[in-house]
């Protein structure tokens, strides 16, 4: 029993995360508390941390990137092939840690908590 419910505050917590970053993209979030706070600015910061990649590119990453981040969030709150989103879950962040940690250092990799 103790098991499920670790797995099950898992699931919610890191959906909560990945939710609460694609509400940022969109505004949802007060200026106050957002790390971007609209399209744009989420989309500079994906330039950002991708520099090795064209700029014809970002918008389209940018839109992957929040796309499998609502997919894998609505997938793990309904319990949906839950391993399988996990794993992909970890996969997709290890991959912004990893781009974080080589285009602006390790600190905000840590600040985020990726």
């Amino acid at each position: 029993m103790t098991d499920k419910i670790i797995k099950l505050f898992l699931r919610i917590s890191i959906s909560f995360g990945f939710l609460s970053a694609v509400a940022d993209r969109f505004g949802f979030w007060g200026q106050e508390v957002s790390a971007w706070g609209n399209w744009n600015s989420f989309l500079t910061y994906t330039a950002l941390i991708n520099p090795w990649l064209p700029a014809s590119m970002i918008s389209t990453i940018g839109i992957l990137a929040t796309t499998a981040e609502t997919v894998f969030a609505v997938c793990l709150l309904i319990g949906y092939k839950t391993e399988f989103f996990a794993r992909l879950s970890g996969i997709l962040l290890m991959i912004f840690g990893l781009a974080m940690t080589f285009s602006v250092g390790i600190k905000p990799v840590l600040d985020y908590s990726v």
